[in-house]
């Protein structure tokens, strides 16, 4: 499974961030609120997944992005581009190791 990815190198959440007035500390105790084990996302992780230049990080996991989505009361798909769920079924390999037919 892949990470969520931030969207636009994290300008939609310093956006939203800026439009709600909290600081990445305390968007980081917001998560803690989010969380239903109280845990949260720490301000390490919150400046990593907010921040810009060379300590940012374009990638969380799917538990992050969604604490800090919850935390900014807006819907993760508005922040970060969500992996596809893998349905795959398929059988890679040919059975008892046919041939090509041809």
């Amino acid at each position: 499974m892949t990470n969520p990815v931030r969207k636009g190198e994290g300008k939609p959440l310093r956006d939203a961030m800026k439009r709600l007035r909290v600081t990445q500390a305390e968007l980081a105790a917001r998560t803690k609120v989010a969380d239903p084990r109280g845990k949260g996302v720490s301000l390490g992780t919150v400046v990593k997944v907010t921040g810009r230049g060379k300590y940012s990080s374009d990638q969380c996991r799917p538990r992050t992005a969604q604490l800090i989505a919850e935390a900014l009361g807006e819907p993760v798909d508005e922040h970060f581009d969500m992996p596809p769920s893998s349905t795959a079924t398929v059988e890679r390999s040919s059975p008892d190791g046919d041939t090509d037919p041809r």
